[in-house]
């Protein structure tokens, strides 16, 4: 059967540019599998998806005109309701009536019509009567308006509008309709036939419309499928596949770039480019300027108000410092570009004002004036207000500094950490919430606070996502640490956790930032007493809940190694002995993989997991101590294993304690031997007390022993 490539088109109003690439790739890919499903498509059918402004399109090849007609087998009911005496029971006339088979049942039991016909086969647990007969394809025309239907049923929509059409009958009237823009055309084209399909009101054809005010025809008719996108460019004036937006927008905001000199480039921003993708169909990069006076605002905000409000892209220099000229994306191509220029520049103006307005206020008053305004900051109903928290972070970060430092370090910590949240009663993180922390750090060298602490204040809330860097100076890890621990011990004593997808007060990302800064930096800090050491800074507010918290980062952190490449069963075997440094994390990890690459690896695990069993099993009456009597060692197997502890285990803990986990595994593993011989040859459980204790004693300090790096019994099959 032969095929053609498909194009199907939905014209639109602006869609929401945020959402616009996952608008197009939804769209596509549902209509690509709703027309699989109904045998429309070949084996090396290929979907690319089409997404403008105005136009979210499909495009896909070899699409069939009819889908092959196919065997099918119908189980009905049992033989045994199905047929009694012989015949058809009432039951199964029925059911045949409701497939349109009726007359089978008269035929029974040479129940054979053409294609169709009744047979009894198992259903591997009886006998049944099963209808076989032939599916006809179906049409394109159907299962295109079926498909198309899903896919906009389907799309991720924020927010879905309502509209009106005016009705096709002949009393006058309206019908509403809901989609995330009201929609104004349809195309469908099977080759160069067009495929009347229906959707939101509209019947498909094959035109559509181009760019609002540059299109070279109105409206653009389309040849065939394979002529849409080069069609829409040249009678369109439109680009319409979103990939190819992008990389012309990109290719022309480097010449442009390139044409201001000096090694200027454009910040690297790939949401901005996608927001910007979204909001033209014809991309034109023009360059503009503001005054100079507005370089001594920080560049952070120049470039945030630059961004956010007007979808530019600021120039930086070859030092990344921010240049007073910029990039803006026009969705026009004049032959004279003044206007476009000037106005884009008029309209900037304002806004570089009112960030400079903002720094000039804010540095009037010191962050110290500050602090008595977080005191009006709720920050949790249960947790009190900014001024509170503030007082928490500086008890916790005072702890940790202790630990860390002498008493610069503390002096240096705490007063970043009372400064720390200033900058969220200032006019400019009023303005941009996105800059706090930022600005505080500016704030502080204005105040003549130095670099320490204005770094330290500046970093204090990173890493704010994966991969960001991590605080520069030390007493800026003490804050950040001290910050992220208030916050989940915080709201893991008053119950606020977690929930499947929701994380309003990012807690995942907190404890991994804990995690990232204890192991990057290799404090010498033992979690168990990090998060113990919060507990006091709030009073009576919470219940203590660190241990269920330890269990919440424990779980992060296994999380995280696994997706850095080790296996599951490393990362459990590490982490079930509860790690307390977790900078050695890593380092017990590199041991466990080379210790499983040994041949004495499977049998130690084996037997360290029987041990775990064992002791367990005898610590139900009591403990067992890890305490041998050489005069009640009886077997030589057992005295072999003594003795090979006696001999090997001192020097693999030495190597422990020196931090060479591998080479303590490694020196364990002459264990194998003795260990094999010892469960060939000796009963644990003697029949006199006081062996059998020893017994459980031996295997008590092997078990001890061949557990320091990890719980090895995790690494049995």
């Amino acid at each position: 059967m032969t095929t053609q490539n498909l194009l199907v088109e939905l014209f639109v109003e602006e869609l929401p540019p945020k959402a616009l690439q996952k608008l197009g790739n939804a769209f596509a890919n549902v209509l690509f599998d709703q027309l699989k499903v109904r045998g429309l498509t070949a084996a090396d059918s290929v979907v690319t998806f089409f997404a403008s402004p105005r136009r979210l399109a499909a495009h896909v090849t070899n699409v069939l005109e009819r889908a092959a007609d196919k065997d099918v087998l119908v189980k009905l009911m049992p033989v045994a309701v199905a047929i009694k005496d012989g015949k058809p029971t009432d039951a199964l006339r029925k059911k045949l009536a409701n497939e349109g088979r009726a007359h089978l049942a008269d035929l029974w039991p040479n129940a054979v019509d053409g294609p169709d016909s009744l047979v009894v086969q198992s259903d591997g647990k009886a006998d049944a009567v099963y209808l076989r007969g032939i599916a006809i394809g179906g049409t394109l025309q159907v299962g295109l308006e079926f498909a198309l239907n899903e896919a906009i049923a389907k799309l991720p929509i924020p927010k879905v509008m309502s509209y009106q059409l005016e009705t096709d009958c002949e009393l006058p009237g309206w019908t509403s309709v809901n989609f995330v823009r009201p929609a104004h055309g349809l195309v469908a084209l099977h080759g160069s036939t067009v495929v009347a399909v229906k959707a939101l009101g509209l019947t498909a054809g094959n035109s559509t419309q181009g760019h609002r005010f540059e299109a070279v025809v109105s409206p653009v008719v389309l040849q065939d499928a394979d002529s849409y996108a080069a069609t829409l460019r040249k009678d369109g004036a439109v680009i319409a596949s979103f990939a190819e937006r992008k990389a012309e927008i990109a290719r022309q905001l480097a010449a442009a770039a390139a044409k201001v000199g000096n090694g200027a480039r454009p910040i690297e921003d790939e949401a901005l480019l996608d927001e910007v993708t979204a909001l033209v169909e014809r991309p034109n990069v023009v360059i503009c300027q503001f005054e100079e006076q507005f370089l001594g605002v920080p560049q952070e905000c120049l470039i945030l108000t630059m961004k956010a409000n007007q979808k530019y892209f600021p120039l930086l220099d070859a030092a990344g410092k921010l240049t007073n000229k910029f990039l803006v994306v026009s969705n026009i191509s004049p032959e004279d570009t003044i206007f476009v220029t000037g106005g884009n520049e008029r309209v900037v103006r304002p806004r570089l004002a009112d960030a400079k307005f903002f720094f000039d206020q804010d540095r009037k008053k010191t962050l110290a004036s500050r602090v008595e305004g977080l005191g009006k900051v709720v920050y949790h109903n249960k947790l009190g207000t900014q001024g509170e928290r503030v007082e928490r972070v500086r008890a916790i970060a005072k702890a940790i500094a202790s630990q860390l430092g002498d008493a610069q370090l503390v002096q240096d910590a705490d007063l970043a950490a009372q400064l720390a949240k200033t900058d969220l009663v200032t006019d400019m993180v009023g303005e941009f919430p996105e800059l706090q922390g930022i600005m505080g750090g500016y704030y502080a060298l204005n105040d003549g606070l130095g670099e320490t602490v204005a770094n330290a204040i500046e970093d204090h809330y990173k890493p704010r996502f994966a991969g960001d860097a991590l605080p520069r100076n030390t007493a800026g890890v003490v804050v950040a640490l001290a910050d992220k621990l208030e916050t989940l011990v915080g709201m893991f004593g008053i119950g606020n956790l977690p929930t499947g997808d929701r994380d309003p007060f990012a807690l995942r990302r907190h404890a991994l930032g804990v995690i990232r800064m204890l192991v990057e930096k290799d404090l010498p800090l033992d979690l168990n007493a990090l998060l113990a050491g919060a507990v006091p800074a709030f009073g009576d507010k919470i219940t203590d809940a660190s241990a269920q918290l330890a269990d919440f980062i424990y779980d992060r952190l296994a999380g995280s190694l696994r997706e850095q490449g080790y296996s599951a069963q490393e990362v459990d075997a590490v982490l079930a002995l509860r790690p307390q440094r977790l900078a050695l994390v890593e380092k017990q990890l590199a041991a466990v993989r080379a210790f499983a690459a040994l041949p004495e690896s499977p049998a130690l695990a084996a037997a360290n997991k029987r041990v775990g069993n064992i002791l367990k099993k005898a610590e139900v009456e009591g403990p067992v101590d890890a305490h041998v009597n050489p005069e009640l060692l009886q077997e030589k197997a057992e005295q072999d294993l003594f003795a090979a502890l006696q001999r090997f285990v001192p020097e693999a803990n030495a190597q422990f304690d020196a931090g060479d986990y591998t080479a303590s595994l490694q020196t364990l593993a002459v264990l194998r031997a003795p260990v094999d011989a010892f469960f060939d040859d000796v009963m644990v459980n003697a029949e006199q007390l006081d062996v059998r204790m020893n017994r459980l004693g031996l295997l008590k300090m092997l078990h001890n022993a061949m557990n320091r790096v990890a719980d090895l019994s995790r690494l049995a099959v």
